[in-house]
Protein backbone atom coordinates (compact mmCIF):
# COMPACT_ATOMS: atom_id res chain seq x y z
CA UNK A 1 0.00 0.00 0.00
CA UNK A 2 0.96 3.68 -0.71
CA UNK A 3 2.05 5.68 1.79
CA UNK A 4 0.61 9.47 1.81
CA UNK A 5 1.48 12.73 -0.21
CA UNK A 6 4.56 14.04 1.14
CA UNK A 7 5.44 17.68 1.04
CA UNK A 8 7.75 18.28 3.80
CA UNK A 9 10.85 19.96 2.26
CA UNK A 10 13.59 17.47 4.42
CA UNK A 11 12.93 13.92 5.15
CA UNK A 12 15.08 11.58 6.91
CA UNK A 13 14.69 7.90 7.26
CA UNK A 14 16.65 5.06 8.19
CA UNK A 15 16.80 3.74 4.86
CA UNK A 16 15.56 3.74 1.06
CA UNK A 17 15.70 1.36 -1.26
CA UNK A 18 15.61 2.64 -5.24
CA UNK A 19 15.66 0.58 -8.62
CA UNK A 20 15.03 0.56 -12.40
CA UNK A 21 16.06 4.41 -12.91
CA UNK A 22 17.86 3.36 -16.25
CA UNK A 23 19.95 6.01 -16.38
CA UNK A 24 21.03 6.61 -20.47
CA UNK A 25 17.43 6.50 -21.34
CA UNK A 26 15.07 9.02 -22.64
CA UNK A 27 12.53 7.04 -19.90
CA UNK A 28 14.40 7.85 -16.94
CA UNK A 29 12.28 10.56 -14.90
CA UNK A 30 16.34 11.95 -13.40
CA UNK A 31 14.57 15.25 -12.84
CA UNK A 32 11.50 13.89 -10.39
CA UNK A 33 14.22 11.19 -8.80
CA UNK A 34 16.85 14.38 -8.43
CA UNK A 35 13.81 15.80 -6.82
CA UNK A 36 13.58 12.74 -4.34
CA UNK A 37 17.46 12.89 -3.54
CA UNK A 38 17.29 16.68 -2.77
CA UNK A 39 14.48 16.08 -0.50
CA UNK A 40 15.51 13.19 1.23
CA UNK A 41 18.05 11.61 3.71
CA UNK A 42 18.85 8.51 5.10
CA UNK A 43 21.31 6.77 7.19
CA UNK A 44 21.14 3.42 4.39
CA UNK A 45 20.47 4.15 0.69
CA UNK A 46 20.32 0.71 -1.54
CA UNK A 47 20.17 1.06 -5.35
CA UNK A 48 18.40 -2.00 -6.53
CA UNK A 49 19.74 -2.70 -9.94
CA UNK A 50 19.14 -0.84 -13.20
CA UNK A 51 20.91 1.86 -12.36
CA UNK A 52 22.34 2.10 -15.91
CA UNK A 53 20.60 0.22 -19.47
CA UNK A 54 23.34 -0.69 -20.86
CA UNK A 55 20.45 -2.66 -23.25
CA UNK A 56 19.39 0.82 -24.80
CA UNK A 57 23.19 2.40 -24.34
CA UNK A 58 24.37 -0.48 -26.61
CA UNK A 59 21.72 0.04 -29.64
CA UNK A 60 21.81 4.15 -29.29
CA UNK A 61 24.27 6.59 -26.87
CA UNK A 62 22.17 9.08 -24.65
CA UNK A 63 23.39 10.82 -21.73
CA UNK A 64 21.38 13.93 -20.31
CA UNK A 65 23.18 16.46 -18.16
CA UNK A 66 20.07 15.42 -15.55
CA UNK A 67 21.97 12.10 -15.57
CA UNK A 68 25.01 13.37 -14.36
CA UNK A 69 23.69 14.83 -11.58
CA UNK A 70 21.84 12.13 -10.43
CA UNK A 71 25.48 10.39 -10.12
CA UNK A 72 26.79 13.30 -8.68
CA UNK A 73 24.32 13.10 -5.65
CA UNK A 74 24.47 9.81 -4.82
CA UNK A 75 27.68 9.99 -4.55
CA UNK A 76 27.65 13.29 -2.74
CA UNK A 77 25.33 11.25 -0.40
CA UNK A 78 28.11 8.56 -0.17
CA UNK A 79 31.09 11.09 0.73
CA UNK A 80 28.23 12.70 3.93
CA UNK A 81 28.31 9.53 5.44
CA UNK A 82 25.43 7.63 4.12
CA UNK A 83 25.76 4.02 3.41
CA UNK A 84 24.80 3.33 -0.20
CA UNK A 85 25.32 -0.15 -1.84
CA UNK A 86 24.75 -0.74 -5.42
CA UNK A 87 23.58 -4.33 -6.45
CA UNK A 88 23.26 -4.40 -10.24
CA UNK A 89 20.44 -5.81 -12.20
CA UNK A 90 20.30 -7.42 -15.68
CA UNK A 91 20.17 -4.19 -17.64
CA UNK A 92 23.13 -2.74 -16.06
CA UNK A 93 24.89 -6.54 -15.58
CA UNK A 94 28.18 -5.63 -17.19
CA UNK A 95 28.86 -3.93 -13.05
CA UNK A 96 28.39 -6.99 -11.60
CA UNK A 97 32.10 -7.48 -12.52
CA UNK A 98 32.65 -4.99 -9.70
CA UNK A 99 30.91 -7.14 -7.18
CA UNK A 100 32.92 -6.51 -3.59
CA UNK A 101 34.94 -3.69 -4.68
CA UNK A 102 34.00 0.02 -3.94
CA UNK A 103 33.90 3.13 -5.92
CA UNK A 104 33.85 6.69 -4.09
CA UNK A 105 32.63 4.91 -0.70
CA UNK A 106 29.66 3.31 -2.74
CA UNK A 107 29.66 -0.79 -2.13
CA UNK A 108 28.81 -2.86 -5.24
CA UNK A 109 27.06 -6.34 -4.41
CA UNK A 110 25.63 -8.64 -6.24
CA UNK A 111 22.62 -8.97 -3.26
CA UNK A 112 23.05 -7.81 0.23
CA UNK A 113 21.21 -8.92 3.99
CA UNK A 114 19.76 -5.81 5.60
CA UNK A 115 18.90 -5.63 9.07
CA UNK A 116 16.15 -3.99 10.36
CA UNK A 117 15.42 -1.34 13.46
CA UNK A 118 13.42 -4.54 14.48
CA UNK A 119 16.30 -6.75 13.88
CA UNK A 120 14.63 -8.50 11.01
CA UNK A 121 16.79 -9.57 7.97
CA UNK A 122 15.60 -8.93 4.53
CA UNK A 123 17.42 -10.37 1.46
CA UNK A 124 18.02 -7.28 -1.01
CA UNK A 125 18.48 -8.29 -4.60
CA UNK A 126 17.56 -7.08 -8.24
CA UNK A 127 14.90 -10.28 -8.83
CA UNK A 128 16.08 -10.68 -12.70
CA UNK A 129 17.43 -14.16 -11.39
CA UNK A 130 13.70 -15.10 -11.04
CA UNK A 131 12.93 -14.17 -14.46
CA UNK A 132 12.61 -17.08 -17.06
CA UNK A 133 12.64 -14.78 -20.20
CA UNK A 134 15.57 -12.59 -18.67
CA UNK A 135 17.71 -16.27 -17.72
CA UNK A 136 16.81 -18.36 -20.31
CA UNK A 137 15.58 -16.39 -23.43
CA UNK A 138 17.70 -13.23 -23.68
CA UNK A 139 16.70 -12.39 -27.28
CA UNK A 140 12.84 -12.48 -26.49
CA UNK A 141 13.96 -10.16 -23.10
CA UNK A 142 15.58 -8.02 -25.76
CA UNK A 143 12.60 -7.32 -27.88
CA UNK A 144 10.22 -6.93 -24.83
CA UNK A 145 12.27 -4.42 -23.98
CA UNK A 146 12.30 -2.81 -27.50
CA UNK A 147 8.46 -3.01 -27.19
CA UNK A 148 8.08 -1.69 -23.92
CA UNK A 149 11.19 1.29 -25.03
CA UNK A 150 8.25 2.09 -27.64
CA UNK A 151 5.37 2.66 -24.52
CA UNK A 152 7.42 4.77 -22.54
CA UNK A 153 8.26 6.90 -25.31
CA UNK A 154 4.81 7.21 -25.77
CA UNK A 155 3.59 7.48 -22.16
CA UNK A 156 6.50 10.48 -22.09
CA UNK A 157 4.18 12.44 -24.67
CA UNK A 158 1.04 11.78 -22.99
CA UNK A 159 2.23 13.33 -20.01
CA UNK A 160 4.09 16.38 -22.17
CA UNK A 161 0.07 16.94 -22.85
CA UNK A 162 -1.10 16.82 -19.25
CA UNK A 163 1.18 18.75 -18.05
CA UNK A 164 0.72 21.31 -20.78
CA UNK A 165 -2.98 20.82 -19.42
CA UNK A 166 -2.03 21.77 -15.66
CA UNK A 167 -2.19 17.92 -14.44
CA UNK A 168 0.20 15.96 -12.47
CA UNK A 169 2.04 12.91 -13.83
CA UNK A 170 0.41 9.84 -14.24
CA UNK A 171 2.12 6.16 -15.65
CA UNK A 172 0.08 5.27 -18.71
CA UNK A 173 2.37 2.39 -19.12
CA UNK A 174 2.18 1.13 -15.32
CA UNK A 175 -1.83 1.57 -15.94
CA UNK A 176 -2.19 -0.52 -19.17
CA UNK A 177 0.62 -3.19 -17.61
CA UNK A 178 -2.14 -3.43 -14.67
CA UNK A 179 -4.78 -4.06 -16.72
CA UNK A 180 -3.32 -6.73 -18.87
CA UNK A 181 -4.04 -10.15 -17.63
CA UNK A 182 -0.97 -12.16 -18.51
CA UNK A 183 1.22 -9.29 -16.80
CA UNK A 184 -0.44 -8.87 -13.41
CA UNK A 185 0.12 -13.34 -13.46
CA UNK A 186 3.37 -12.75 -14.33
CA UNK A 187 3.90 -10.45 -11.80
CA UNK A 188 2.30 -12.90 -9.03
CA UNK A 189 4.50 -15.60 -10.42
CA UNK A 190 7.76 -13.60 -10.32
CA UNK A 191 6.77 -12.82 -6.52
CA UNK A 192 5.67 -16.00 -5.82
CA UNK A 193 9.51 -17.00 -6.98
CA UNK A 194 11.24 -14.83 -5.10
CA UNK A 195 9.63 -15.46 -2.00
CA UNK A 196 10.08 -19.08 -2.57
CA UNK A 197 14.14 -18.74 -3.04
CA UNK A 198 13.93 -16.11 0.18
CA UNK A 199 12.35 -18.44 2.63
CA UNK A 200 15.77 -20.98 1.64
CA UNK A 201 17.78 -18.05 2.62
CA UNK A 202 16.40 -18.01 6.31
CA UNK A 203 15.84 -14.46 6.05
CA UNK A 204 12.30 -12.24 7.34
CA UNK A 205 11.64 -10.95 3.96
CA UNK A 206 12.46 -9.78 0.65
CA UNK A 207 13.50 -6.65 -1.07
CA UNK A 208 14.08 -6.04 -4.41
CA UNK A 209 12.85 -4.18 -7.87
CA UNK A 210 12.96 -5.57 -11.47
CA UNK A 211 9.36 -5.60 -12.58
CA UNK A 212 8.59 -1.73 -11.71
CA UNK A 213 5.69 -2.72 -9.51
CA UNK A 214 5.67 -1.22 -6.19
CA UNK A 215 4.14 -3.60 -3.50
CA UNK A 216 4.34 -3.95 0.13
CA UNK A 217 2.58 -7.45 1.21
CA UNK A 218 2.52 -10.70 3.22
CA UNK A 219 2.79 -13.94 1.54
CA UNK A 220 2.45 -17.05 3.27
CA UNK A 221 4.02 -15.27 6.44
CA UNK A 222 6.50 -13.74 4.60
CA UNK A 223 6.91 -9.91 3.91
CA UNK A 224 7.18 -9.23 -0.04
CA UNK A 225 8.44 -5.95 -0.79
CA UNK A 226 9.20 -4.17 -3.84
CA UNK A 227 10.58 -0.54 -4.65
CA UNK A 228 8.89 0.06 -7.98
CA UNK A 229 10.66 2.14 -10.84
CA UNK A 230 11.64 5.46 -12.05
CA UNK A 231 10.38 5.51 -15.36
CA UNK A 232 6.86 4.53 -14.98
CA UNK A 233 5.70 4.96 -11.06
CA UNK A 234 8.58 6.89 -9.56
CA UNK A 235 8.25 5.17 -6.45
CA UNK A 236 10.68 4.39 -3.04
CA UNK A 237 10.67 2.01 -0.54
CA UNK A 238 11.86 3.61 2.69
CA UNK A 239 12.32 2.07 6.57
CA UNK A 240 11.09 4.60 9.14
CA UNK A 241 13.21 4.78 12.12
CA UNK A 242 10.75 2.23 14.70
CA UNK A 243 11.29 -0.36 11.40
CA UNK A 244 7.79 1.03 9.62
CA UNK A 245 8.62 0.46 5.92
CA UNK A 246 6.30 2.26 3.39
CA UNK A 247 6.10 3.08 0.04
CA UNK A 248 6.60 6.67 -1.21
CA UNK A 249 5.01 7.62 -4.36
CA UNK A 250 6.92 10.52 -5.45
CA UNK A 251 5.06 11.69 -8.80
CA UNK A 252 1.73 12.01 -6.29
CA UNK A 253 3.94 14.76 -4.13
CA UNK A 254 5.40 17.22 -7.00
CA UNK A 255 4.29 19.59 -9.27
CA UNK A 256 4.01 19.53 -13.14
CA UNK A 257 7.07 21.67 -12.57
CA UNK A 258 9.16 18.91 -11.20
CA UNK A 259 8.37 16.11 -13.87
CA UNK A 260 9.28 18.85 -16.74
CA UNK A 261 12.92 18.00 -17.95
CA UNK A 262 15.48 20.73 -17.62
CA UNK A 263 15.49 22.87 -21.14
CA UNK A 264 19.62 23.01 -21.16
CA UNK A 265 20.10 19.79 -20.11
CA UNK A 266 22.43 18.19 -23.43
CA UNK A 267 21.91 15.01 -24.53
CA UNK A 268 25.75 14.47 -24.73
CA UNK A 269 27.11 15.98 -21.51
CA UNK A 270 30.08 14.51 -20.32
CA UNK A 271 29.77 11.76 -17.07
CA UNK A 272 31.30 12.74 -14.06
CA UNK A 273 35.48 11.52 -13.31
CA UNK A 274 34.51 8.71 -10.85
CA UNK A 275 31.48 7.47 -12.95
CA UNK A 276 34.40 7.57 -16.19
CA UNK A 277 36.52 5.05 -14.90
CA UNK A 278 33.58 2.58 -14.79
CA UNK A 279 32.07 3.98 -17.66
CA UNK A 280 35.92 2.89 -19.93
CA UNK A 281 34.88 -0.36 -18.71
CA UNK A 282 31.21 -0.67 -19.57
CA UNK A 283 31.38 0.87 -22.62
CA UNK A 284 33.89 -1.51 -24.19
CA UNK A 285 32.01 -4.33 -23.01
CA UNK A 286 28.73 -2.68 -24.61
CA UNK A 287 29.93 -2.55 -27.77
CA UNK A 288 31.72 -6.22 -28.34
CA UNK A 289 28.76 -8.18 -26.17
CA UNK A 290 27.10 -10.12 -28.24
Amino acid sequence: MHGTIIQDSKLHFRSIWISDIHLGTRGCKAEMLLDFLRRTESDYLYLVGDLFDAWRMRKRWYWRQTHNDVIQKLLRKARKGTRVFYIPGNHDEIFRDFARHRFGRVAVLNDAIHTGADGRRYLVLHGDQYDGVVKYAKWLASAGDTAYHVALVVNTWFNAGRRRLGFSYWSLSAFLKHKVKNAVEYISRFEHAVVADARRRHVDGVICGHIHSAEIRDIGGFLYMNDGDWVESCTALVEHADGRFEIIAWAETSGPAVAREAECASSSSPMPGLLRSMASFARSRLFNVT
